[in-house]
């Protein structure tokens, strides 16, 4: 067949499907106008941090515009705005917040009540009503009962301070506790009575070289710390040794607590020079039950502290090495400002069994049962063997200050007390 037979053949079969034709005519006039129109337009899922027109999103993709200048009614509830980033990444922000409400925590009124286990960290007067509060933080209340039970310990002359000219009269105590050789450095008679030994010497030498102006009863008085007559003794210092480890009872704690919130202090010497002894970790831990304040620490005292500076032998300047040479700090507990305990670690106990005469020789003076007056002879003996440091310039400066911190204590109290009236 020839081309032009074919080119009619194929005109003859388009006239026959006229509606075809028109059809494909029309789609191609439409595609032609509206080609380049869309008619629908894909609805995108809106990102989490984005904001929509209401503003409900974290984060806004366009400037904040300015507020109105009626000031707007700020609705109970809180409502978040954050910066617009400078840049077009979606990054989060710092987030502020324009609620008036607080979201501070107050505290309650009153303090929630302790178990009853917690109950010996509290000062029982402190926590009373508020009161009139003076130096060091105690209250007036507290001032007039320490005032009342310290007030006789100076006496006479002398105004204040701690020179030569003050007088002082008042009896020692060795504290006789549950389960220690409370006695290890001193000898008893008829088991009352002790007559001989570290703190007896110390009161002897401590009259004789002040001239009778510091006058403490010579023989040492055993007192039971579980007993009430702490209270009306009114001793300035209870001393407390021993070599082994101990643990005191719950009267004893309670007593020794309240006897340091009267103004009193428990002097500790170690018979085991040095630390971590058996004796040295047990009144440690044992003193921190008494203290109100468990959370306090021993801590040494520092070289401008007033048993060091403020002294009634001026020539004795730091801490004197006690046997075997140990020298050290000396260690306290305070409360209001000032020392309640104080801990000797050097066992200065066992060189005032070495008794000096008022001329700081050794004393070998013997009585009618031919007994060393004062002096333990079997420490003596070997002071040149597992003791040392026993020579009489040595034990001479653990005796001066042994005074010193025996003079302290008594006047510690009084610049704090001085305007505070008399009585409760």
């Amino acid at each position: 067949m020839s081309p032009s037979s074919r080119i009619n053949e194929f005109v003859a079969r388009l006239r026959k499907s006229r509606f075809f034709t028109i059809s494909a005519l029309l789609h191609l006039i439409f595609i032609l106008l509206f080609g380049g129109t869309i008619l629908f337009k894909a609805a995108l899922k809106q990102s989490d941090f984005d904001s929509d027109p209401g503003g409900a999103g974290l984060v806004q993709q366009s400037a904040p515009q300015s507020p109105p200048d009626t000031p707007q009614q700020v609705q109970p509830q809180q409502q978040y705005q954050v910066a617009t980033p400078s840049t077009p990444t979606q990054s989060l922000t710092a987030i502020t917040t324009t609620s008036t409400l607080s979201n501070a925590f107050e505290l309650p009124a009153a303090a929630p009540e302790l178990p009853q286990s917690m109950a010996r960290t509290i000062d029982p007067v402190a926590a009373a009503a508020p009161q009139q509060s003076i130096a060091g933080g105690m209250t007036m209340a507290q001032a007039k009962a320490m005032k009342a039970f310290t007030g006789g310990w100076g006496s006479g002359s002398g105004g204040s301070g701690v020179g030569k000219d003050r007088q002082f009269k008042f009896t020692a105590y060795l504290a006789k506790y549950a389960g220690g050789d409370w006695n290890s450095t001193v000898r008893m008679r008829d088991g009352k009575t002790i007559d001989f030994g570290s703190l007896p010497n110390l009161l002897y030498i401590m009259n004789k070289w002040s001239r009778d102006r510091i006058q403490a009863k010579a023989d040492a008085v055993p007192l039971d710390l579980a007993s009430d007559e702490i209270f009306a003794v009114k001793p300035p210092f209870i001393f407390m040794t021993g070599r082994r480890d101990f643990v005191l009872t719950d009267k004893e704690v309670e007593n020794l607590r309240k006897y340091i919130q009267l103004g009193g202090c428990v002097w500790g010497d170690s018979t085991l020079a040095g630390r971590r002894s058996r004796f040295d970790i047990a009144f440690r831990r044992e003193m921190k039950r008494v203290v109100p304040d468990v959370n306090k620490e021993f801590e040494p005292l520092p070289p401008d502290h007033p048993i060091y500076t403020r002294t009634y032998f001026t020539e004795v300047r730091g801490v004197p090495p006690g046997v075997n040479y140990y020298a050290e700090p000396v260690y306290a507990l305070k409360i209001f400002g000032e020392v309640a305990i104080i801990y000797t670690a050097n066992n200065y106990g066992d060189m005032w069994q070495i008794g000096l005469n008022e001329r700081g020789e050794v004393d070998f003076r013997r009585d009618e049962f031919n007994n060393f007056v004062a002096l333990n002879e079997e420490l003596w003996k070997r002071r040149h063997n597992y003791v040392r440091n026993l020579e009489p310039k040595a034990i001479e400066q653990t005796y001066k200050f042994g005074i010193n911190i025996v003079v302290h204590l008594l006047t510690r109290w009084e610049d704090k007390l001085r305007t505070v009236p008399t009585g409760l």
